[in-house]
């Protein structure tokens, strides 16, 4: 029986991995590609609610920060520095938007229950919370996202954003509201 060991750089932590990178490291960013990329793409295909906007999205937000990682001043920070990109970037495509999309079934939650009348229910409530959300503004989305799906703190979204952490509480209250009324039925 043999056992495959992880490469060196998928143990690292990610300061030690932005520093490789900086250096020139291919491989040390692609771990951190590898590590982040799932995380992004999701909160790009949730607040664009179209998964191959969210793909470029997502591809753009990496290569932009392969070709910019020498700025950053802080290697502990990449993180939050790659929320901030793809909220940044996703806010840019949904401005230059005419039309807002329409909800693509790809990036919604699959059910996992095997009785049809259960996943019929639950594709449905999924279908409205995505369509609830896109009824937020861009930057109620962007913060509750942010909050209640990748589970960042109200100072982490403020720095984010470019906004004080009073008005990312604000947001996420009136995105809570708002998204609470449309979807009371389903309660």
């Amino acid at each position: 029986m043999t056992t495959t060991t992880p490469a060196p750089e998928a143990t690292l932590d990610d300061a030690t991995l932005v520093g490789r990178s900086r250096d020139g490291d291919v491989r040390a960013y692609e771990q951190l590609v590898l590590r982040y990329q799932g995380a992004m793409f999701r909160l790009a295909a949730k607040m664009l609610a179209d998964r191959a906007e969210a793909e470029d999205v997502t591809q753009e937000v990496f290569l932009k920060a392969w070709r910019v990682i020498g700025r950053l001043q802080d290697d502990a920070a990449f993180v939050g520095w790659l929320y901030r990109m793809t909220t940044n970037r996703c806010l840019n495509v949904l401005r230059a938007r005419r039309v807002p999309a329409e909800v693509d079934p790809d990036t919604t939650a699959s059910p996992r229950h095997t009785r049809p009348e259960h996943a019929t229910e639950m594709s449905s409530q999924m279908a409205a919370l995505t369509e609830a959300l896109q009824q937020l503004t861009p930057e109620q989305r962007a913060c509750w996202l942010l909050r209640e799906v990748h589970g960042r703190s109200y100072d982490e979204i403020a720095e984010i954003v470019g906004a004080n952490s009073t008005a990312v509480r604000g947001r996420i209250a009136r995105a809570r509201a708002q998204l609470a009324e449309v979807m009371q039925p389903w309660r």
